[in-house]
C-alpha cells in the first residue's frame, strides 16, 4: 500500500496553532526585553541541542515535538522586536507580513509566470505601480519585485548595460565601459560590476567629502576623466543612504548633472527610499525622481521580513530591455502579464502579498510614520551623547543610522563585549579609515530608556 502524501489538515491545524502560541510568546518576551537580544552559542552545540542529525535521519515528529524543537530555535538566535536590537539594517517585521509569509508557505504560488499566481502577481503590480508614484516615475515608469537589493542593483546594472550597449546580452560586453560610484556604495554594486563582466576595475571612484557622500562639484573632472581614456560611464550610482553612514547623497545635484551628460542615474534607495513617506524627511531624496533607476527595499524600512525589494525604472522599456531570455517552455506567443522577463528569477516568491498586507492593515500615513519615529529616536541618540565625555560623533544623522565612537580603545571590542552577554547587538563601520560603533534603530520598542541604557553600559564596560 503506498503511503498517503497528502496533508492531514488536522494535524496541519494543530502544528499552525503552535507555531503561533510559540511565536506569539517569542515577539512577546523580546519586546518586553524579558529575553537577552541575542544569543549565538556554537553551531555543533546548537544542532545538538536541536536534534537536527536525528530529525533528519528518521523524521516523524509530531505537533508536541515541534513545540519543544521551536522553543529551543526560537531561544536561540537574534530577537528583532527587542529595544536593544540596534544592529544590521533587518526589518523588524511587522505581523501582516509574516501572514503573508505563511500564506506563501502554503500555496507556494511561483507568480513571475502570471498562470502560476495571477492574484500574486497582480497584487505586485499594484505594490510596484504604488512605488512608482512615490519616487515620481509616473505613467511611463516600470518595475518588479526581487529576492533582495543585491538582485535588484543587479537587475538595475542591466538595464543600464542595455541602453548603453544593446548588443552585450549576445556579444558580449564591450571593454570600455566604466560604473561610477562612491566608495561607500554597497559592495552589491562592485559585485554586480564583476558579473556583468566589466570586472572591479571598471568601477571608477567618485570623489567624496569625509563623510563619503558623493562630491556633485568634482564630478564634471571626473567624467571628464573618463572620457578622455576612451572609455564609457554605464551608470553613476548615488546612495540614498549610504549603508555605513545612513547619510544621503545630493541626489538633485547629481541627476541633473547625469541629465546633461547623458549618463546613466542610478539611486541605490535600499534603506532609505522609505523616507517618501515621511513628511519630516521624504526633503532627503529630494530629485530622486530625476534618476532612470531605482531600487527600495521593503525589507528594511517597510517592516517587511526577507526577502522583498523593487527595482523601478523611469522608462518601463528599460527594463525590458534587460533580459533577453529564450526557453520554448516558458516563453511563447503573448503570455501577457509574465514578469520573468524582468527578472534574475524565474521562481518568485509572492512577495507583492508581504508589502501589501503591510500597507492595508497600517496604511500609507502608518508606514510613514513609523519611519520618522526611527529616524527620530537615532536622531535622539545623538542629541542624548554628543556632549557626554568619551563619545564623538562625526555628524549629525540624518536616517535611523548614526556611528560614533568612544573613547579610544579598540571600538570593535567595545561592541564584542556588549554582544557576549546578550545586552545590546550593534554593528560598526569604518568613516576615513577609522572604526566606529555603529546605531541602526530598528525595533518600534527602542526608546530613551534603552539609549540612556546603552550609554550607562558603554561607559562602564571595562578598558573601554
Amino acid at each position: 500500500m503506498q503511503p498517503n502524501m497528502t496533508w492531514d489538515v488536522k494535524e496541519f491545524t494543530r502544528a499552525a496553532e503552535v507555531t503561533v502560541d510559540e511565536l506569539a510568546a517569542y515577539v512577546d518576551q523580546s519586546q518586553r526585553g524579558t529575553a537577552p537580544v541575542l544569543r549565538r552559542r556554537p553551531p555543533r552545540e546548537l544542532a545538538d541541542e536541536l536534534e537536527l542529525a536525528r530529525w533528519i535521519s528518521e523524521g516523524g515528529m509530531t505537533p508536541d515535538d515541534f513545540r519543544r524543537f521551536l522553543g529551543v530555535y526560537l531561544r536561540e538566535g537574534t530577537r528583532l522586536h527587542h529595544s536593544a536590537y540596534l544592529g544590521h539594517q533587518s526589518a523588524v517585521p511587522d505581523f501582516p507580513a509574516a501572514l503573508a509569509d505563511f500564506v506563501h508557505g502554503a500555496t507556494n504560488n511561483p507568480m513571475a509566470i502570471y498562470e502560476m499566481g495571477a492574484s500574486a502577481a497582480t497584487v505586485e503590480f499594484e505594490v510596484v505601480r504604488w512605488m512608482l508614484a512615490k519616487v515620481g516615475f509616473g505613467a511611463g515608469g516600470g518595475g518588479v519585485l526581487t529576492h533582495g537589493g543585491s538582485l535588484a542593483n543587479l537587475t538595475a546594472m542591466l538595464a543600464a548595460r542595455a541602453a548603453a550597449a544593446p548588443d552585450a546580452w549576445t556579444e558580449g560586453v564591450p571593454r570600455d565601459l566604466v560604473l561610477l560610484a562612491a566608495p561607500s556604495a554597497h559592495y552589491s554594486i562592485t559585485r554586480a560590476a564583476a558579473i556583468l563582466g566589466l570586472g572591479e576595475r571598471a568601477v571608477v571612484p567618485l570623489e567624496v567629502d569625509g563623510l563619503g557622500r558623493i562630491d556633485a562639484a568634482r564630478l564634471p573632472a571626473v567624467l571628464d576623466g573618463v572620457r578622455r581614456s576612451g572609455r564609457r560611464p554605464m551608470a553613476l550610482v548615488a546612495g540614498a543612504c549610504a549603508t555605513g553612514t545612513g547619510l544621503y547623497d545630493d541626489l538633485r545635484a547629481i541627476g541633473e548633472f547625469c541629465a546633461v551628460n547623458d549618463v546613466w542615474y542610478h539611486v541605490d534607495g535600499a534603506h532609505g527610499a522609505s523616507a517618501l513617506l515621511s513628511d519630516a524627511h521624504r526633503h532627503l531624496l529630494d530629485g530622486i525622481e530625476l534618476a532612470d533607476s531605482v531600487i527600495w527595499d521593503a525589507h528594511k524600512m517597510l517592516r517587511t521580513s526577507s526577502l522583498a525589494a523593487a527595482v523601478l525604472v523611469r522608462r518601463e522599456p528599460d527594463l525590458d530591455a534587460a533580459f533577453q531570455q529564450q526557453a520554448s517552455y516558458l516563453f511563447y506567443g503573448d503570455q501577457g502579464f509574465d514578469l520573468a522577463g524582468r527578472a534574475v528569477e524565474c521562481t518568485k516568491a509572492e512577495l507583492g502579498l508581504k508589502i501589501f498586507l503591510n500597507l492595508a492593515w497600517r496604511g500609507e500615513r502608518g508606514m510613514g510614520e513609523y519611519v520618522a519615529r526611527q529616524y527620530e529616536t537615532a536622531h535622539r541618540f545623538w542629541e542624548l551623547a554628543r556632549n557626554r565625555p568619551g563619545f564623538e560623533f562625526p555628524y549629525e544623522p540624518e536616517s535611523n543610522i548614526v556611528c560614533f565612537r568612544y573613547g579610544t580603545a579598540d571600538q570593535a571590542a567595545i561592541r564584542e563585549r556588549l554582544m557576549d552577554d546578550g545586552t545590546f547587538h550593534l554593528t560598526s563601520a569604518e568613516i576615513g579609515g577609522v572604526r566606529h560603533l555603529r546605531v541602526t534603530v530598528m525595533a518600534p520598542a527602542t526608546d530613551d530608556r534603552t539609549l540612556d541604557s546603552l550609554l550607562h553600559h558603554v561607559t562602564t564596560l571595562p578598558s573601554a
